[in-house]
């Protein structure tokens, strides 16, 4: 098994941290070397992450953040510039599966939310966290997509919709950083037991699913000083496979949620 990178010194931000993929990416980082500041909804579980995180003798900072908070968002680069002077890694994780459902059926407020939240989201995040990322000497970008993105998947509509938005706008950053040290990069993690995919597939055996911790070092991997890609998407299911062959073909639809 390939040995973590060494992010001592390194600077993340990881948004959804309180659960499922984005906590175990976080617990992944600082045991990596990596200051982690931790950001979701929920005070009580990132201080729950952050007393794990210091009782493995890493390093946390906690930032409660609600994404439906245009200005909350905006915020975060005059935050933490004044702190550390730069970011070297942020990981774009957190998200909304909103209401699976024809699209007629699709209420306008629904709609919005998770518009609000996977989409708009995340460019705020590139506002304001772009100049602190360009500060770094290898500034590093994950965002999450999903198999849904290609829209050939009944009643996942909103949901499609946001994660092909989301892969656009992180090819278009790619691209506009191409001449910096800046990499921006998309992780499609497949099939991982988490409560959002228990959500989406209610009927399926989660022990079957690989977990939040299975899929973690890949990103590692692609935040790494050493990672040169740009502008593209990693796949966590071959990812998983060619790691462990029992991962191959797992959960009953290449849809992650």
């Amino acid at each position: 098994m390939t040995a973590p990178p060494d992010l001592t010194g390194r600077i993340a931000l990881v948004t959804g941290a309180s659960r499922g993929i984005g906590r175990a990416v976080a617990l992944a980082l600082s045991k990596a070397g990596a200051h982690v500041v931790i950001s979701a909804r929920s005070t009580p579980l990132l201080e729950d992450l952050d007393d794990e995180i210091r009782a493995a003798g890493g390093s946390a900072t906690i930032l409660q953040l609600d994404l439906t908070k245009g200005d909350r968002i905006d915020a975060i680069g005059p935050t933490i510039y004044p702190r550390w002077g730069r970011l070297d890694i942020l990981v774009a994780n957190a998200g909304l599966l909103g209401t699976l459902s024809p699209l007629p059926h699709v209420t306008a407020d629904a709609w919005s939310m998770v518009m609000k939240v996977n989409l708009e989201a995340n460019w705020r995040l590139i506002r304001t966290l772009d100049p602190l990322l360009r500060l770094s000497d290898a500034g590093r970008a994950v965002l999450l997509t999903s198999g849904a993105s290609d829209g050939h998947h009944a009643y996942w509509g909103p949901y499609a919709v946001s994660k092909a938005g989301i892969e656009a706008l992180a090819r278009t950053w790619a691209a506009e950083a191409t001449n910096s040290p800046l990499r921006v990069n998309l992780i499609n993690p497949g099939p991982i037991g988490t409560q959002m995919r228990a959500k989406a597939f209610p009927g399926e055996n989660p022990d079957t699913l690989p977990t939040p911790a299975d899929i973690a070092p890949l990103f590692l991997e692609v935040v790494s000083k050493e990672q040169t890609a740009n502008g593209e998407i990693f796949m966590g299911r071959q990812w998983l496979a060619a790691r462990n062959a029992k991962w191959a073909g797992r959960g009953t639809s290449e849809l992650d949620a």
